[in-house]
């Protein structure tokens, strides 16, 4: 079942298209901090992250004419955003995109309330993200998508302009590939 837009973002795009753009920063906004982040977690570079974060939200609003209400604003950003990485990427390391291409949560500990667990949980998240962050891009960006931006599959193929079933491929081989390096890294119950 596909989510429709939220109503603000559908009002705020329809005031910018009437010609209020001042209204474009609400949606900046709202949403910078959540592209700006998928994106850092697709290129690991905070600088590229945020040169990407820009261009997306540039080509956001000179497409802005072209946005689907039937689908969340959100879901829409990210595709522009996917497909700047994608374009980065490929011009500084072609053979991570040769790739062709359950619901279980990645495990990133259960923050507690004691400063011990704390400390535990804020380690294995950093180790889940460092074996994540080693991940060939396809699987790592689907990942992102799924446990982080809590996208579901439908939504994941349009933002990555793949099948469903390629969507979810690229998600069982990338949580396979997690826990072997997570299982590499000592982590035994990853």
């Amino acid at each position: 079942m596909r989510m429709p837009a939220d109503p603000q973002d559908l009002s705020a795009v329809q005031r910018c298209l009437r010609g209020e753009t001042a209204v474009f920063s609400e949606l900046l906004g709202r949403y910078k901090l959540r592209v700006f982040s998928y994106l850092l977690r697709v290129v690991r570079n905070p600088s590229d992250a945020e040169d990407l974060a820009q261009e997306t939200f540039l080509k956001a609003y000179s497409k802005l004419g072209s946005y689907d209400p039937a689908h969340p604003f959100l879901t829409w950003l990210f595709r522009i955003a996917h497909n700047c990485a994608v374009d980065l990427l490929r011009r500084r390391r072609p053979e991570e995109f040769s790739l062709e291409d359950e619901e279980e949560p990645l495990e990133t500990a259960d923050p507690a309330a004691d400063p011990e667990r704390r400390a535990e949980s804020a380690s294995t998240r950093e180790s889940v993200d460092h074996a994540l962050a080693g991940l060939p891009a396809p699987y790592r960006e689907a990942l992102i998508l799924r446990h982080r931006e809590g996208l579901d599959y439908r939504s994941m193929a349009g933002v990555l302009g793949v099948p469903e079933g390629t969507v979810k491929i690229r998600i069982f081989r990338g949580r396979d590939l997690l826990r072997k390096r997570l299982s590499e890294m000592g982590l035994a119950g990853a």
